[in-house]
């Protein structure tokens, strides 16, 4: 089998070179003598260029948007078999060359010019948008389609050679403009503006900031800062919350006061022994993550860290072995730590170990937050606010002593079904503590 290989032909005008906009044909696509192949575009024009041979594609030279040179390979044409010949339009013998027509380009077909189309042989007019008189009149009688937007990852609309050169000899991407010609053409004035856009020159800085005073950042604070820094650059951390009915609670607590009012146990007590049974049913919340091991370590006891605001900033003292004491002994754990929070005298081991972080917030007046993970542990439990708010309780509305609990997570070591799991067991022990006390 024969392959014939078309080159670009000379454009005339003083032209060397063309794009390739885009192939009418791919490879092993059938041509006939005449049939447009591609669509190329000039410093003057964008135009199509039909085969000169007929037959079966057999190689495409140039991709889209590359620029081609006159008399570079544009694509090779297999010569048809002759149990099926390919038949293009029909056109005269030989076709005289008109005004401004071209000569052979370097290493064409010298049978060309004047070739019959049945005997294989090209119709000999290859100047670029035009075949022969027959094809020539079939494509004046098509008006062009009108312009459509371009669809997303497609090359951008340009009709006008001059708005492409333009473009491009001012470094404007076509690709980042949207056109406002009808169709969503780009058009010159679209790359007028992208080019003063560019060239504008920068808006002038902001004036400075007045500054008031500079505090080091240093000690506790410093510690807090770099901890805190840590947990956002290596937790993937996320958050779920739910509102809590703590009425019985707060009742319970109010018995116990009346039983007893020389040994007082406060709310986050309670809570606190109810956190520790929960992590004891889901241990991933009590964990370390090793990354250089690849591993979840689950920990063995509950080292329950209390956030608490003392004068040096926040600090997170920790109730040791929290899972071996009691309420009461919570309570009075937890008051120790609070108070030498205030006074500035809690010692390391009391700011170490700490498993997982308990923080009431509420203390602050405030109903929720999304706290940020003491690293490296992987959970902590927020408590907001209690306050009167209207609940439906048995088809009604009555007054219910409300909070609003929120659990941060580390999701490396669980999904969200694990922490809503053991956030449902805190916040239910909550609804009904004196079943949960009896249990725990």
């Amino acid at each position: 089998m024969t392959t014939r290989q078309f080159r670009l032909p000379d454009l005339g005008e003083g032209l060397t070179e063309a794009e390739v906009l885009r192939w009418l044909v791919a490879v092993g696509d059938p041509v006939a003598v005449d049939q447009p192949v591609v669509e190329v575009e000039t410093a003057k024009a964008s135009v199509e260029v039909p085969s000169p041979y007929a037959g079966v594609v057999a190689e495409l030279h140039a991709a889209e948007g590359r620029t081609v040179d006159v008399g570079a390979p544009l694509i090779s044409i297999a010569a048809p078999s002759a149990r099926a010949p390919l038949a293009g339009p029909s056109a005269p013998a030989s076709v005289p060359p008109g005004p401004g027509a071209a000569a052979p380009a370097p290493g064409a077909d010298p049978s060309v010019p004047g070739a019959d189309a049945s005997g294989g042989e090209g119709s000999g007019n290859v100047l670029v948008g035009y075949g022969t008189a027959e094809a020539r009149r079939g494509r004046r009688g098509r008006r062009r389609p009108a312009a459509a937007p371009p669809a997303p990852g497609t090359r951008p609309l340009v009709i006008s050679p001059i708005v492409r050169r333009l473009a491009r000899d001012h470094h404007v991407d076509l690709a980042a403009l949207t056109g406002t010609a009808p169709g969503g053409v780009i058009a010159r004035r679209d790359v007028e503006r992208a080019i003063e856009a560019a060239s504008a020159p920068p808006a002038p800085p902001a004036p400075p900031l007045a500054v008031r005073d500079r505090v080091p950042l240093r000690g506790v604070r410093r510690t807090v800062a770099d901890r805190l820094t840590r947990s956002r650059q290596e937790i993937p951390d996320a958050t779920t919350w739910v509102d809590v009915d703590a009425t019985d609670l707060v009742e319970t607590r109010r018995q116990m006061l009346a039983r007893d009012p020389d040994s007082p146990v406060g709310v986050l007590a309670f809570i606190a022994r109810f956190v520790v049974a929960g992590l004891a049913r889901y241990p991933d919340l009590n964990s370390r993550v090793d990354p250089a091991a690849g591993e979840i370590v689950r920990l063995a006891g509950v080292n329950l860290g209390i956030a608490a605001q003392g004068e040096r900033g926040l600090l997170v003292p920790v109730v040791h072995d929290a899972h071996e004491r009691n309420v009461r002994e919570l309570h009075g754990e937890i008051a120790r730590l609070a108070t030498a929070a205030r006074a500035g005298e809690l010692g390391v081991a009391d700011l170490t170990g700490g498993t997982f972080t308990l923080n009431n917030y509420g203390v602050f007046n405030v109903d929720g937050a999304t706290p940020i993970i003491n690293h490296p542990e992987t959970a902590l439990l927020g408590v907001g606010r209690i306050l009167d708010r209207p609940w439906v309780v048995d088809g009604e509305i009555v007054p219910r002593k409300i909070a609003q609990f929120s659990l941060t997570f580390d999701h490396r070591v669980c999904d969200g079904a694990t922490a809503a799991g053991f956030l449902r067991f805190v916040v239910d022990c909550v609804e009904r503590p004196a079943d949960a006390l009896a249990l725990i």
